[in-house]
Order: C-alpha cells, then structure tokens, then sequence
C-alpha cells in the first residue's frame, strides 16, 4: 500500500461534511470527535461517525480520531466502533506508553484494526520507540502545539523532535511520520515552505483542516521534475549496468551511484506515478 500524502480532518459533528470531505482528493479522512467537537456534540459525532462507517464505502480511507483513552469518553469512542465494517484505523490523542494500547486488544480482539498514536506530551516522546514498536502501530505522528505549549518550544526544537519521531517509525519499520496541520488555511506559500521543511527531516505528509490545502499538500511531497529526472537517470544506469545491491558506478556527470542512491532513486520514480 501506498503511504498516505494528505490526511484532511472532519469534524463528528458535521456530517454533512463526510462526503465531501471524501471527495477532497484527501487520501485519508480522519472524523474527528476530539478536538474539533464541543464536549456538548460529543456524543452526537460519535453516533454520526458510527452510522457513518457501518457499511464499507468506496474512496479513501476513513479512521477516526477518539478522544483521549484514558478518560471513559475516549474508552465508549473506541467500543462504539468494535463492529464497525467502514472504519480503517483509529487515531489516537494523549498517548503515552504501550499500556496505553492495551484497550485495543480489548475492544477488537483478533479484528487488525490499526492505530495511530499521537504523541503529544513529554512522557509521550520519551516513550517513542516503545509506542512505535507495539504491534497494533500502523503509524505515529506529534501533536506540536500541545508538546510546545508543554516544553515552551520554539520551531527549531520541534525540528529536534519530528526528527526523533522519524527515527523512531523507521527504527519501528512502520509507515512514515506526517506532518501536523497548518493552521493558516490562506496562507499558501507558509504551508508549502513548512511541507518541504518537514519533508527535509524525513516527514512524508501532513493533516489538514481544510480541502483548500489539499493541492498543495500533495504538491509539496510529490517529487519535483528536476527530482524525478535525476531519479530517472541513476535507475537507467543502474538498469544498463546490472547493478542494484552491491557494487557502484559514476555517472557521466560524475555522480557517484551506490545502491542505497538506487534505492532511493526507485522510491523517487515510484511516488512520481512511474515504474522503477
């Protein structure tokens, strides 16, 4: 499967929002009944989101982001979707520690239901690894504005942990690490620079509030042309040569090739939409 680019939020309380939010071009909906719902219309979302997704439905993946598990809300969230035939994983706030997964195996049993884990606190961080490796963990991600409310952090030390992050899922061997949403929908140019900051840090897409960042979302984690030529060259003259595993060549501009630059290269063409 290929890992996801654009994840756009939803709110439960909005249900006449689901479809659309589906047709965004999103390759995840996430219905929200956590932070995005008034604790007055919690319970409402929840009954929307589980009528919602008590068939399979075509178009993307839809999970749902529960309250926090360690409060009963959160706990009936994630028992309200046991049978749910249309849910594709849950998303999980506050989460701190393996045990903090446990509820899972409860409420599903055998059901592979995959989580993603927001980390969003200090103790959460320092338990990365452990989280990332537990095996219900599709995926984990941060939740930067409570972790720099927490640390009283600026942009440069949360780069210090999207990248503790990142070594965190590969070490895991689990889906990359999205980006946190961008909360100025106008500005355009603002959230393409931060994709592509995130992007250097070894981030691969980012949640969104609005289908308007859709676009660009996708746009800022697609390969550039100049990317995809260079990719393109190395592969073809990795193909000529036989090489892919052991051993290197030069290209004619003088760049080294090894097969970790192949690797790459493949990964390259691959997100590009071509054969590699």
């Amino acid at each position: 499967m290929t890992n996801p680019i654009s994840w756009l939020y939803v709110p439960g309380d909005r249900p006449d929002r689901f479809d659309k939010a589906a047709a965004s071009g999103a390759d995840v909906v996430i219905v929200d009944l956590e932070d995005a719902v008034d604790a007055g219309r919690k319970d409402g979302a929840r009954a929307n989101a589980v009528a919602y997704l008590s068939e399979p439905r075509s178009g993307p993946a839809v999970h749902v982001r529960t309250n926090d598990l360690a409060t009963r809300r959160g706990q009936d969230d994630l028992a309200a979707f046991a049978e749910a035939p249309g849910l594709a994983a849950v998303r999980l706030p506050k989460v701190e520690s393996p045990a903090d997964l446990d509820a899972l195996d409860e409420v599903f049993g055998d059901r592979p239901m995959p989580a993603f884990a927001l980390l969003e606190s200090a103790r959460g961080l320092a338990n990365v690894h452990d989280i990332a490796a537990h095996p219900r963990i599709a995926g984990i991600a941060l939740g930067e504005q409570d972790l720099a409310a927490e640390l009283s952090i600026g942009e440069v030390a949360l780069d210090q942990l999207r990248l503790q992050a990142v070594v965190a899922a590969a070490a895991a061997g689990i889906g990359p690490v999205p980006m946190s949403v961008f909360a100025n929908v106008r500005d355009e140019a603002g959230l393409l620079d931060s994709c592509r900051r995130g992007r250097d840090l070894g981030m691969f897409g980012r949640t969104a509030i609005h289908p308007a960042q859709i676009p660009l979302i996708r746009k800022a984690f697609r390969p550039t042309e100049a990317e995809v030529s260079r990719a393109r060259a190395v592969v073809e003259a990795a193909d000529r040569a036989e090489l892919d595993g052991v051993g290197a060549l030069v290209l004619p501009d003088g760049r080294f090739v090894d097969a970790p630059i192949i690797a790459k290269a493949r990964r390259v063409l691959a997100l590009a939409g071509e054969n590699a």
